[in-house]
């Protein structure tokens, strides 16, 4: 099992190349979210490994109207993610901008289902072309999200199930899923096979684990019991210090 931490997220009084190397130089793999505000250069110099970054720049995988426009923008990506040598690309169930929906929708219905599968169909043919996994990440509608269709957890399993392409997978949020569902020991048993990677926060605050009320060493002994190899990311917000916030998410996921 490879831990990753999210770099939007921890050290943010420093600039980002230099949360990078403090992340690399504690261990751990880094997460990051839109490369196109980045020095790549200054991030591959680092020597970190990179395992997850935001896959796409415009458009909804829901829309018939843009759904050509999340391909389009994923596709201008792909030099990015091949120079930092990013695993794994981050879609969403819909647009976002500043985190909130850019069209928010209350309802989903069959012809967003279909235009999700589909999209995702193309996204990941053009993953299996360059050697990327794209990752749909659940969210949750009740805090965070408001207005995204098809976002949680069990929406998300369902449409990478249907689609069933061997480069597209969950990225399976586990913060978003505490707040919108829980049963979190259940949902990663039932999720396994479709996990791509697996991200992490305690609820409520969205910081490393032991501030909330999630029992991640309980999530931990679960995911090694069911042989999970891949990737946890903490995408979380250090409640004070990043250091010691990157030592409670390895001691929590048995570093």
């Amino acid at each position: 099992m490879r831990l990753a931490v999210c770099a939007e997220m921890v050290y943010t009084d420093l600039p980002f190349p230099e949360r990078v190397r403090r992340i690399h130089e504690a261990g751990f793999d880094v997460e990051l979210w839109d490369s196109r505000t980045k020095d790549l250069a200054a991030l591959t110099a680092t020597g970190a490994r990179f395992s997850s970054m935001t896959g796409y720049g415009a458009g909804s995988i829901v829309e018939p109207d843009t759904a050509d426009l999340v391909v389009r923008t994923a596709e201008g990506l792909i030099p990015a993610a091949l120079e930092l040598g990013v695993e794994r690309l981050v879609v969403h169930p819909a647009e976002l901008v500043d985190g909130q929906a850019a069209r928010p929708h209350w309802r989903s219905d069959g012809t967003m289902w279909l235009t999700a599968a589909r999209t995702l169909e193309r996204l990941g043919d053009l993953g299996a072309r360059h050697g990327f996994t794209f990752c749909l990440e659940n969210l949750n509608t009740v805090l965070d999200h408001p207005g995204i269709p098809l976002a949680r957890a069990k929406d998300t399993l369902a449409l990478v199930r249907a689609v069933d392409h061997p480069n597209v997978r969950l990225m399976l949020d586990l913060y978003h899923a505490q707040i919108g569902e829980g049963n979190l020991i259940g949902l990663v048993r039932e999720a396994l096979p479709w996990i791509g990677e697996i991200q992490i926060a305690d609820v409520p605050g969205r910081c490393e684990p032991g501030t909330g009320e999630v029992n991640y060493a309980a999530v931990h002994r679960a995911l090694a019991e069911a042989g999970y190899e891949g990737t946890v990311g903490m995408e979380a917000y250090a409640s004070g210090d990043s250091d010691d916030a990157l030592k409670a998410f390895g001691s929590a996921f048995g570093r």
